[in-house]
């Protein structure tokens, strides 16, 4: 076995739909092409934005998909220990500072981001004397925020090619804990990615985006970087991204319309230019097939229509 160790991290808030495979089918080919191991992390901090029922079943599809994995499944909900550990590091370093903004607050007071739309922060709490901390603690529970550097972070994505991001200018200040106790995204997934060994992260390119803020953590934690390759969206006719929230094209409905695995992974890996005609094929035929420098000639966004109309 070499040593390239992938993950496929997925949040259980709905059922997989086929951008969900599509991700899980791109980590696990590329893990599986390197003759690597392939870990499953099922991201549930937020207690609110999953269900026990989504986990079963998300294990289920991919067993029946045949992406199996190697080690997990892992649950972020039992690790909260490391990504408090984390946190005490960068509280310690001087980094993190309680923020009192609602959301109201940050949307009166930031611009959106023209390349995605989210908000910068302006730093409102982050000179806040300590007195003034204190008045505020008195009546809101802050989520805390780590400070930014005016600092440009690059890294080369195996997809999209060279990529970076002044922190300080797209997205500022970030949160790392949220006022109700649960840690940020960004926080787990660096803690993890690390204390799993993860040398790949193959991912939606929604996330591109967030990996300068993932790359700061790492230094700051003195923890190694692993490579990046983010991956092409499965988007409407209308363009916007396939929604578990809208079940569009998930593996609920695919299935009860008798498509087989080999049609959903052959479907997917002829949109990105794995196979030249739209063909069953297995996982394992997939991964003998895996190419990035094919992914990166096809890393546009694919449109697909009605399951009824693309399988």
């Amino acid at each position: 076995m070499s040593s390239c160790v992938g993950r496929f991290a997925p949040t259980p808030s709905g059922r997989m739909h086929l951008g969900n495979v599509f991700s899980a089918l791109m980590a696990w080919a590329s893990v599986r092409s390197q003759n690597g191991s392939f870990i499953l992390r099922v991201e549930d901090l937020d207690i609110r934005a999953h269900n026990p029922q989504y986990t079963s079943l998300l294990l289920d599809d991919l067993q029946w998909l045949g992406l199996t994995w190697d080690k997990g499944p892992y649950y972020q909900s039992k690790r909260t220990e490391l990504y408090q550990e984390a946190l005490l590091d960068l509280r310690q370093q001087g980094l993190l500072y309680p923020c009192f903004c609602s959301r109201a607050d940050l949307h009166a007071a930031q611009a959106p981001h023209v390349s995605d739309g989210t908000y910068v922060y302006a730093g409102t709490c982050r000179n806040l004397s300590q007195s003034e901390r204190e008045e505020l603690s008195a009546h809101k529970i802050p989520a805390t925020r780590i400070q930014v550097p005016n600092k440009i972070y690059a890294f080369e994505d195996r997809v999209y090619g060279p990529t970076s991001q002044n922190l300080a200018e797209s997205c500022g200040d970030f949160i790392v804990q949220r006022a109700d106790g649960v840690f940020a995204y960004q926080l787990a997934v660096v803690v993890d990615d690390a204390d799993m060994d993860i040398t790949e992260v193959v991912r939606g390119s929604d996330l591109l985006s967030s990996t300068p803020r993932q790359l700061y953590l790492q230094d700051m934690l003195g923890l190694s970087h692993p490579t990046y390759a983010h991956l092409p969206l499965l988007v409407a006719p209308d363009g916007r991204r396939l929604s578990k929230r809208n079940h569009d094209l998930d593996l609920g409905v695919l299935r009860s319309q008798g498509k087989t695995p080999e049609e959903i992974l052959g479907f997917l890996a002829y949109c990105v230019g794995l196979t030249e005609e739209n063909e069953p094929l297995s996982a394992v035929q997939i991964a003998n097939r895996f190419s990035w420098e094919t992914l990166r000639a096809h890393r546009k966004n694919v449109v697909v229509e009605h399951f009824s109309h693309v399988l």
